[in-house]
């Protein structure tokens, strides 16, 4: 119980701390116009208060990732904790305030758009289909789970179709990805958010005051299949530590964004609230079923990560909890996947220089991006599953390396980004070398390659960035 409590302590000190830092060496100027006032047009580019952004963009980035992901990382045991904390503080917030920051200087651009102008039109052209890709693929996921849950609710008849609820499921997201942001998102979202919020409060609360046995923290890896805490674990939990689809989503608040003196508060501010929901569930998982992570083995085994959600909501906090859990695994994971196919839509239209006022072209590019996101639900769910779950890794590293350049040529403190950025380099190269999904290589080969890959990466960026003549703001 300490080490949990010192690092939901340790969160809260990271926003204040080295939040505090990231925003001063970024240089905010709360004078400068953002693009919500500069290029309002009603539909993308729309004003909104900053508390309410932060719980959009809060629901935008987590959904269930920070839960799912943190109940599979619980199988590694405590250790997981660490990950959850120093990744926040040092890899997730950077990137998440970056992505989202350079958006707000960069008229607004999405992510593909952000790359190109800092790594070369090459990694734009890269980030483009990468990012479209594995957006289309979160849309995917986001469809395809919950539509099973509601097919298995005990409804008769045509509710209990898999089917049927992917067609309803679509038939919002269509709604979602074409509308104004503020006329359906920006009024559901910040009560989703809240609840996720009060879900993971209401939780931590029954574990503090139940006291629940959560483990210490240890360096130890006790998953029952044997796997290793390298680089397994930085795979395992991704929303709640770090995770690339965070870059994605980031723009579309950049924006609503009114001033820049609110980007800490909404977008680390957002990464941080992520990083305490996923500590909870993994201390959660962790501690509430008879034997512990055994038990937990034996859970997730029977029905994956939403039966223990499903049950630790009910056995914690009873009736209510029920209501949250079914809230929490159907819902949530909607609001995910909806912005998921409205970013794609914006990076689309950004590489095409295409206007987004006119409803024509949203439906150009929404009912093609939506389309292929219901034909990939009929392939097998855990081949899409694992394939994301590396790219999403893949796309943060990118885009932390982006952060880096852009410090590094406006003679800032780089090594911010570019140390979680050479790590994350360690991780994915490490990671897709060994993975049955990758090539299938042995841990003797695997792990030195993926440090030497990230030396080399990082002597690359020193030796080619630094210097560079700064980027215009205004590009």
């Amino acid at each position: 119980m300490v080490s949990f409590l010192i690092s939901l302590a340790a969160l809260v000190a990271g926003y204040f701390i080295y939040g505090a830092l990231v925003d001063r060496v970024f240089g905010v100027n709360p004078q400068r116009e953002t693009p919500a006032l500069a290029q309002a047009d009603g539909i993308d580019f729309v004003e909104l208060p900053w508390y309410r952004i932060f719980l959009i963009q809060l629901l935008n980035i987590a959904g269930l990732g920070p839960i799912y992901g943190a109940i599979m990382g619980a199988l590694f045991g405590p250790a997981a904790f660490l990950w959850i904390v120093l990744g926040t503080i040092f890899a997730g917030g950077v990137h998440d305030y970056f992505s989202g920051m350079l958006s707000v200087r960069h008229q607004g651009k999405s992510v593909s758009e952000i790359v190109g102008i800092y790594l070369g039109n090459k990694a734009r052209i890269v980030m483009r289909i990468f990012s479209v890709v594995l957006l289309v693929l979160v849309g995917t996921v986001f469809m395809y789970g919950p539509a099973g849950l509601l097919s298995q609710l005990g409804m008769t008849g045509i509710f209990a179709s898999k089917q049927f609820w992917l067609f309803i499921i679509l038939a919002y997201y269509f709604t979602a990805t074409v509308l104004p942001v503020d006329k359906l998102i920006g009024r559901l979202y910040p009560v989703f958010g809240a609840v996720l919020l009060i879900m993971a409060v209401g939780v931590g609360g029954a574990i503090i005051f139940g006291g629940l046995p959560v483990p210490e923290i240890s360096l130890r890896s006790v998953h029952p299949k044997g796997f290793s805490l390298w680089p397994m674990l930085f795979i395992t939990i991704a929303c709640g530590a770090i995770s690339g689809f965070h870059s994605t989503q980031s723009p579309i608040m950049a924006r609503c964004l009114p001033n820049e003196k609110y980007g800490r508060r909404v977008f680390y501010g957002a990464m941080v609230g992520e990083g305490i929901i996923a500590l909870i569930w993994a201390a959660a998982a962790m501690s509430f079923f008879p034997g512990g992570i055994s038990g937990l083995a034996d859970v997730t085994a029977q029905g994956g990560a939403g039966l223990v959600v499903n049950q630790v909501s009910i056995g914690l906090l009873g009736g209510f909890g029920g209501i949250l859990a079914i809230l929490g695994v159907i819902a949530c994971p909607i609001t995910s996947g909806d912005t998921a196919f409205r970013s794609a839509r914006l990076t689309i239209a950004d590489s095409l220089n295409l206007d987004q006022a006119p409803i024509r072209n949203r439906l150009y590019l929404a009912i093609p991006v939506l389309a292929i996101g219901f034909t990939l639900t009929f392939i097998d769910f855990s081949i899409i599953w694992r394939y994301f779950a590396w790219s999403n890794q893949t796309l943060a590293t990118i885009v932390l390396w982006a952060a880096a350049a852009y410090l590094a040529m406006n003679r800032k403190v780089h090594w911010m980004a570019s140390l979680p950025a050479t790590f994350m380099t360690a991780v994915v190269t490490t990671y897709i070398l060994q993975a049955p999904e990758g090539f299938q290589l042995s841990t003797a080969i695997s792990f030195p390659v993926g440090i030497v890959t990230a030396a080399v990466m990082l002597g690359l960026f020193l030796w080619k960035v630094p210097g560079k003549e700064a980027v215009s703001e205004a590009a």
